[in-house]
């Protein structure tokens, strides 16, 4: 009996058994399965099915496959928060928290960090670890750019070794970034900044884990249910209002990766919520905006120099 059929024994069968689903479930515990037996260590056979058992219950509760393409345009969020059980989307949040501490420790001389912003629209961002960086795109031409500032938090920039150095337990991460923002900032610009520790910068896996954890606490930070990103690629979408601007933040992630897929902003009534009431913060955010997220992590290939 595999570990698949163990959750099934503990939880019960989903009435709609994805395929693909359960590939990449069983591709994800081949990989720890061999991690383990390189570092000779044991994972708990009872952690393993909580772990599983998070991403069966959560398609289960989201219902299988949900058709959409774009969840900017509120494919999911047409059924409103009520509709989504707020226990299904803690669990993908934990479960992406699982699967990000999961990963090991990152190689590689370069995070690059590549993204679509509109059609033949790409910009790739290249951070070397001794501080230096590049970008392409369509404001720079194929030829890298130098930047300065690759890494910031609500204005303010990271280094790589701040972002190495922050906590992996979510109560000290939520103070560490809290301490990060300016004054006055609400619960939408933190949801914001910890957003951005999943994607955007190099965060360890440990802090990867712990941004998703805290997001899971955050009361702002809503669950919209499944849709595809923009590309067509299967997410889970997350949705929090940004502070004073009316701006509504979604959020698609593959909870079996623990990688972001797309990032996008709406207003008016696509916005779930209204911004009324909420903290003194601002993000700058241009309505509209949609980013997909290509590539992120660290890799061996730098920037096509000349």
């Amino acid at each position: 009996m595999d570990e698949l059929e163990r959750v099934r024994d503990l939880y019960g069968r989903p009435p709609r058994p994805d395929p693909a689903l359960e590939a990449r479930v069983r591709a994800r515990l081949a990989g720890l399965r061999a991690r383990r037996r390189r570092a000779s260590w044991t994972v708990p056979l009872a952690g393993v099915v909580a772990s599983l058992a998070a991403v069966l219950i959560t398609y289960v509760v989201a219902g299988g496959a949900w058709p959409g393409r774009d969840p900017a345009q509120g494919v999911a969020a047409e059924r409103g928060p009520a509709a989504v059980d707020l226990a299904a989307g803690r669990s993908v949040l934990l479960t992406a928290a699982t699967s990000a501490a999961s990963e090991p420790p990152p190689r590689g001389a370069y995070w690059r960090v590549k993204r679509q912003t509109g059609p033949g629209r790409v910009t790739t961002l290249w951070a070397a670890r001794d501080g230096r960086a590049w970008i392409t795109g369509p404001a720079t031409g194929s030829t890298p750019t130098p930047v300065a500032r690759p890494f910031t938090m609500a204005g303010r920039a990271l280094s790589l070794r701040d972002i190495e150095r922050l906590p992996a337990e979510p109560a000290a991460l939520r103070r560490r970034v809290a301490a990060l923002l300016p004054p006055g900032s609400g619960d939408g610009v933190l949801a914001d900044a910890v957003s951005g520790l999943l994607w955007s910068k190099p965060s360890p896996p440990a802090v990867r884990a712990a941004a998703y954890r805290l997001l899971a606490d955050l009361p702002n930070v809503r669950y919209l249910g499944a849709a595809d990103d923009p590309t067509g690629r299967r997410g889970q979408v997350f949705a929090f209002m940004l502070d004073g601007t009316g701006v509504e933040r979604v959020l698609t992630i593959d909870p079996a990766s623990s990688q972001v897929l797309s990032s996008a902003d709406r207003t008016g009534d696509r916005a779930g919520d209204r911004a009324g009431g909420a903290g003194g913060g601002r993000s700058d955010a241009p309505p509209g905006r949609t980013e997909i997220v290509l590539m992120a992590g660290w890799t061996g290939e730098g920037p096509p120099l000349p």
